[in-house]
């Protein structure tokens, strides 16, 4: 069974309303959507924000289900030029920015497990099926929807993803992450907690982080309706080519 998580209910909507064969579980003040999916067993979860939330869910998700594998899917900010809004991000690396047990441990160093990341699955298979759905993008995502996002010509890229307890949200702060984490691309509130909970019990795990803002000064765009417009429809194109 492979276990799909997102922090907001709109990231996974569109996946919730293509289910078969649904049944609910309520826990934890979460609802748990198990059933078909692209003829694959499935379970749906939102999390809600933040790294305890997310870490919460994973760890009841994986205790309570037969887990082979879990994907996280939702959106984060760009902390790299390189990137702009509904671009996709495959997560490879997974730092938790705010982690810092100095002088006990280096910075970013989780302790005991002695990692300052945590590394994703092999993710050959999630790229090429964001790039099948990027080459049919009007098939999914309503070029209204798209405009009115100012999303031109979305690409995906692979890299690392910061995560905290933090809305990113000023250029100051990106000019510090961009120096302490060179290699980290966007940033959210839950990828990294998630990575540690499956790293832990052994399952694979992959993350896709849609870009909804730049996480600056100006990261004020409407996210419920981003991620029910945009992000939700990501997941179902990329992981409808996923599972194939």
């Amino acid at each position: 069974m492979i276990g799909i998580i997102s922090a907001m209910k709109e990231e996974i909507q569109v996946l919730i309303n293509q289910l078969q064969n649904v049944s609910l579980v309520v826990k934890g003040m979460r609802t748990y959507y198990t059933g078909t999916l692209f003829n694959k067993k499935v379970v749906l979860v939102f999390s809600r924000w933040g790294k305890v939330a997310s870490a919460a869910t994973t760890t009841q998700l994986i205790n309570d289900y037969s887990i082979d594998e879990i994907i996280f899917t939702g959106v984060a900010g760009a902390i790299s030029d390189n990137l702009a809004i509904g671009d996709v991000v495959i997560g490879k690396n997974l730092y938790q920015h705010d982690m810092d047990a100095s002088p006990l441990f280096e910075k970013f160093e989780i302790p005991i497990l002695k990692k300052k990341f945590i590394e994703t699955k092999e993710s050959t298979k999630l790229i090429e099926a964001t790039k099948l759905f990027l080459d049919s993008y009007s098939t999914y995502i309503n070029p209204i929807s798209a405009q009115n996002f100012n999303i031109t010509s979305p690409k995906v890229s692979y890299g690392d993803i910061a995560s905290g307890d933090q809305f990113i949200s000023s250029t100051q702060k990106i000019k510090q992450l961009n120096k302490d984490l060179p290699t980290a691309i966007c940033a959210e509130m839950e990828g990294a907690a998630v990575a540690q909970i499956c790293y832990e019990y052994q399952i694979p795990f992959s993350i896709i982080r849609i870009i909804s803002d730049n996480a600056n000064d100006n990261a004020t765009i409407d996210f419920p309706k981003f991620a029910g417009t945009i992000a939700s429809n990501y997941a179902f194109g990329i992981l409808k080519n996923y599972f194939r």
